[in-house]
Order: structure tokens, then C-alpha cells, then sequence
């Protein structure tokens, strides 16, 4: 009889969750996590700088054809970062076993990328309106995309903005604006927006691989090749923003951002390895809904500003011959590739 009872209440009673893990894998290694700290800095730093120098330094003799690779390469590799190594991230943290209580009870992960991207319309859609940025889409000295230079010759052509108001644009405009002479706001915003999101993704990874175990020496590979790859598609869409000449330095600085901000989490993390836990109910929350956020924003960006704007609503692609427009989709898909395999370790 009692043994009836012990097993009904058994079958009655749920499965306490396991408890989540409150300690790190850090196994020493200390040289080598520094190291880490100064060749990731390097790689980042210059994947995101190189663009933008070498676009206003012509002298140095980068053939035209490497913007426009690094453009498109770029392109997928943000797209990829956002679908391989921010959602699938993020839904690994929100949904560990661990969790309990709200958390669990609705697929958070996509709701916050959702809402994440409806915001991100709503911004841009208000600063094309409102914002002005200095307005430089009319600074005589604003930079441009010279990528652009190689595809055609200067001529007056009638074509329709991304809004799908039909009205005569002269490549001269064009090029000036980057790609379409309205937006110059609207791009800055979505530059300021793709920065938020890529440095707090960084962040995050910077802290697990201070921490790691076994696998530091992968993921160190791995990440040094990521942040790299990222810093192009971050460098690239910074070349094609018109700066005016007062914020001609505008570019270097978030660029040099970008570059500081894996190293100094893996910093923090070394500093704090003896007490920072990756697998804490905090830690899987606070990453979770941040992978998120930052999943939202280069999904939004990807598609909308890269792929749309640069494929579909291009002026200069709808005129370029369909090779040069296949070879831009290769390109993108080769960045989008290397990116999703780099997925498989980090």
C-alpha cells in the first residue's frame, strides 16, 4: 500500500528542473587568453578600418573591384551573423532547462527580435522625415561610395527612390547620397543602429571566450576569423555613408569602436573569472534577450538596407549587366557561407 502511494505521488509530482551552473570553464591559459585580447583587437580594427581608408586613399592603388567585393562579402556576412551566431544563440539561452518562470513560457526570442524590428522601421521612418544629420547630402565635401565609380559613366537617367516616387536623378546625385540622394539621414541612423547592434554582440562573445575551457583554443581561431569577417561588413557600409567634412572622422571612430569592444570584454571577463558564471539564470537571461535585440537589428539591416536597397531599389544595379549582378549575389552568398560554417565552433 505505501508503495502504491510513493508511486502515484511520483507520477503526480513534476520534474524539479536542474539547477543552473554557477561556475565557469576557465582552466588557466592566462598568456594565451591575453594574446587573444591583442589579435583579435588587430584583426577587428583593421577589418573595419581598411574599407573606409582605402576608400578615400586612392593613391595607395586598391583596385576598384576590392570595395566592391568587400561590399557584398560584407553584406552576408552580417545576415549570417544574425540567423547563425545571434538567434540560434539566443534561443540556446532562453530556453536552457534551467529556467523557469515567465521566461519559458513564450518564445521570447523571436518576440524580441519582432518588436526589435517593427522599432527599427518606426526610427528610420521618423528620422527620414525629421532628422537632418547636417544634411550631408548637400556638403560639396561630403565623401562617396567610389565603389561605385566602376560600374558606370556619369549620365542623367529618370529612376524611382526606394519609396517608389518616380523622379530624374543624375549619377552625379547619386553618388554623392551613396546610393539614393534622400536618404542620407535615414543612412546614418541605420549605420548608428547596425554599430549598437554588432558591438553588444561582441561584447557577449568577448566574456565567453575569457571564460571558456577546453575549447578556448577553437573558439580563439574561430572568433579571430568572425570578428574580422564582421569588421568588413561593418567597415564597408561606413565607406558608403556621404560624411560631411565636419564628421569626416566619424567613420574611424566607430570603426575603432567596434574594434575595442571584443577585447575589452574578454578583459572584463579575466578580470572577473573567478565570479562571472556564462551558465548563471542571470547571465542566460541577460544574453539571451540582448542576442536577441542584436538579432533583430542585423536581421532588419540585412535585408532591408543591404540586400533590398543594394539589389532591388539600386539604380546602378538595375543598370549594370546581369553578370556583375550575379557576381554581387555570389559575393554576398560566399560571406553569408563562411559565416554560417564559422557557426559550426563559435
Amino acid at each position: 500500500m505505501d508503495l502504491l502511494r510513493l508511486i502515484t505521488r511520483a507520477e503526480g509530482e513534476e520534474e524539479a528542473p536542474p539547477a543552473c551552473v554557477v561556475s565557469n570553464d576557465y582552466d588557466g591559459r592566462l598568456g594565451l587568453r591575453i594574446s587573444a585580447l591583442f589579435v583579435i583587437w588587430i584583426g577587428s580594427t583593421l577589418g573595419a578600418n581598411f574599407p573606409v581608408f582605402a576608400n578615400r586613399h586612392r593613391a595607395l592603388g586598391v583596385p576598384g573591384w576590392v570595395f566592391f567585393v568587400t561590399k557584398f562579402f560584407g553584406s552576408g556576412v552580417i545576415i549570417a551573423t544574425a540567423f547563425i551566431h545571434l538567434l540560434s544563440p539566443a534561443s540556446d539561452a532562453l530556453r536552457d532547462p534551467c529556467l523557469t518562470g515567465p521566461i519559458t513560457e513564450y518564445d521570447w526570442v523571436s518576440g524580441i527580435a519582432l518588436m526589435t524590428i517593427f522599432a527599427l522601421f518606426f526610427i528610420e521612418l521618423m528620422a527620414m522625415r525629421y532628422a537632418t544629420f547636417s544634411q550631408g547630402e548637400h556638403d560639396p565635401n561630403a565623401t562617396h561610395d567610389k565603389s561605385l565609380d566602376i560600374l558606370e559613366d556619369a549620365k542623367n537617367i529618370p529612376g524611382e527612390d526606394h519609396l517608389g516616387h518616380t523622379r530624374d536623378h543624375s549619377a552625379s546625385d547619386e553618388m554623392v547620397a551613396g546610393i539614393i540622394p534622400e536618404t542620407y539621414s535615414a543612412q546614418v541612423t541605420a549605420i548608428f543602429i547596425l554599430e549598437f547592434g554588432v558591438i553588444f554582440h561582441s561584447i557577449f562573445i568577448g566574456l565567453t571566450l575569457a571564460v571558456s575551457g577546453e575549447e578556448f583554443r577553437t573558439l580563439y581561431i574561430v572568433l579571430v576569423f568572425h570578428q574580422t569577417f564582421e569588421g568588413l561588413g561593418l567597415g564597408s557600409r561606413l565607406a558608403l555613408i556621404p560624411w560631411p567634412k565636419s564628421k569626416r572622422w566619424t567613420p574611424y571612430f566607430l570603426a575603432t569602436a567596434y574594434g575595442l569592444s571584443t577585447p575589452i570584454a574578454i578583459a572584463i571577463g579575466l578580470g572577473v573569472r573567478e565570479s562571472y558564471s556564462p551558465g548563471s539564470a542571470t547571465s542566460l537571461i541577460v544574453n539571451g534577450v540582448f542576442d536577441s535585440v542584436s538579432a533583430g537589428i542585423l536581421i532588419y539591416t540585412g535585408l532591408v538596407e543591404l540586400m533590398a536597397h543594394e539589389f532591388i531599389f539600386s539604380a546602378t544595379m538595375r543598370r549594370a549587366p546581369i553578370r556583375k549582378v550575379l557576381f554581387a549575389f555570389g559575393t554576398m552568398c560566399l560571406g553569408a557561407g563562411l559565416m554560417a560554417l564559422l557557426g559550426k565552433w563559435a
